[in-house]
């Protein structure tokens, strides 16, 4: 814009100094001017002019100096405007960019927030009844947690009951252990235990078995604790053992392992010293029709399985003695098979019983049969001799008697029935067709006994 103006101010300046020389050289000569002055003023003016050109040349290399470095630095702020511009561009287009990319960016998180929630509101759905679910079990555990803090109040209750018990078992086993430590004790204590296991079984004292009965063995008079008796006559013999003292002393709490390992030792050459003994006596000699062997009742479990485990080969030993080791547990099942022997023999005999009365049943039942058959016979001749009565009757007696009509008519004789002839009946009866059987003398009678047998014992099953 400066450069402009210095161009119009040039231009004008020289207009003007043309103007003003023209008019000089024009006004004189009309005016009558002295040409010398005339040629001086025109000399002036024209050295003016050159001034004037010199400084409107200087004036114009001055402006175009200017326009130049105008242009110039026009021209470089423009390159930096457009450089600028370019830059600006770039960032205008890397904002689009990031622009449509946060759209876009939107876009897919508002799509996929959308699947989310059409997902959410689907499993929502697919799981209500799983919710519904967790919510009658979240019910059931908060009743389970009620019965739980009931159930833990009532086992500390139990625990405290048990704990109690423990001691007062405790107290009551030491002084079991006490009183067991004296040999008559130990001895009442083994037979109370033997006879309250036979009678658990279902055997009956002086009938099943007997105690404290006094026998005649090889080796002198004996009393074994208890005598069963067998189906069959035969008997068998029942002591009572009880060693005790060095089982409760291997047990207690002060000891080490070898002392224990030495009484526990010291308990089965206890056990099996009671083996000889009891062999000694021979109980079986004094029995009739007794096994030989013996039963060594010992009413503790854990006295013989301890005894066992420190001398393994302990039963061989016993048995090799005649001597049948039993504990509560295996005696009771063989006297409660004794006791079932009993009954099977019971109705055993029952069923001959069944079967004697059957066969003299049978028998009088045949005789019956004869009785029958022979009244039926009888019968058949009355009727003969009834009807011959009657025949003699028409034919002898009534025909002279009816020769009486013609002298009173007013007494008319009329004929006497016969009686039909007629059989009796036969017994039919598939039962009573054995009596006749009965009568053939070619049939052996163990066949229709057999037969009779069977059908009892049929029955009787």
């Amino acid at each position: 814009m400066e450069l402009v103006l210095l161009l119009v101010l040039g231009l004008a300046l020289g207009f003007a100094l043309g103007w003003l020389v023209a008019r000089q050289r024009t006004e004189p000569a009309a005016q009558g001017v002295d040409p010398a002055v005339l040629e001086a003023q025109q000399a002036r003016a024209e050295a003016q002019q050159a001034q004037v050109e010199a400084h409107h040349a200087r004036v114009v290399a001055e402006v175009r100096h200017a326009e130049a470095a105008a242009r110039a630095e026009v021209e470089r702020e423009l390159s930096a405007a457009l450089a600028s511009l370019e830059g600006v561009g770039r960032e205008l287009a890397a904002a689009q960019q990031q622009y449509r990319e946060t759209i876009d960016q939107q876009r897919r998180e508002a799509r996929r927030r959308e699947a989310e929630g059409q997902t959410e509101s689907k499993i929502l759905q697919q799981l209500a009844p799983v919710a519904r679910q967790l919510g009658d079990m979240r019910l059931k555990v908060d009743e389970i947690e009620k019965q739980r803090s009931h159930q833990h109040g009532q086992l500390t209750e139990q625990l405290r009951v048990t704990h109690e018990t423990a001691a007062q078992s405790k107290q009551a086993a030491e002084a079991l252990a006490a009183a067991l430590s004296n040999n008559s004790v130990r001895g009442t204590y083994g037979e109370t235990q033997l006879r309250t296991l036979v009678e658990s079984a279902g055997l009956l004292n002086r009938i099943d078995y007997s105690v404290q009965e006094s026998i005649t063995a090889d080796s002198g008079a004996r009393r074994p604790d208890m005598v069963i008796n067998l189906p069959g006559g035969k008997r068998l013999a029942i002591d009572s053992k009880v060693p005790y003292r060095a089982f409760i002393d291997a047990y207690r709490e002060e000891l080490d392992d070898e002392r224990r390992r030495q009484l526990r030792l010291d308990h089965a050459r206890a056990v099996k010293k009671h083996v000889d003994e009891l062999a000694a006596k021979q109980y079986w000699s004094g029995l009739e029709t007794s096994p030989e062997f013996t039963i060594a009742f010992i009413p503790n479990e854990a006295i013989l399985n301890d005894a066992l485990d420190a001398d393994p080969g302990l039963m061989e030993h016993a048995y090799a003695k005649g001597i049948a080791l039993a504990t509560p547990v295996n005696l009771w099942a063989t006297l409660k098979t004794v006791a079932l022997t009993w009954k099977q023999e019971q109705m055993a005999e029952n069923a001959r019983d069944l079967v004697a009365l059957g066969r003299e049943l049978y028998k009088r039942l045949g005789t019956m049969s004869d009785h029958v058959t022979k009244l039926g016979r009888s019968l058949e001749r009355t009727v003969g001799d009834y009807n011959k009565f009657v025949g003699s009757l028409e034919r002898q007696v009534l025909s002279t008697a009816r020769k009486l009509d013609a002298v009173d008519e007013a007494a008319q004789l009329g004929a006497v029935p016969e009686i039909e002839d007629a059989d009796p009946r036969r017994l039919a009866a598939a039962e009573f067709a054995v009596f006749e059987d009965l009568e053939r003398p070619e049939l052996p009678q163990s066949l229709f006994e057999g037969e009779i047998v069977e059908d009892e014992q049929r029955d009787i099953g």
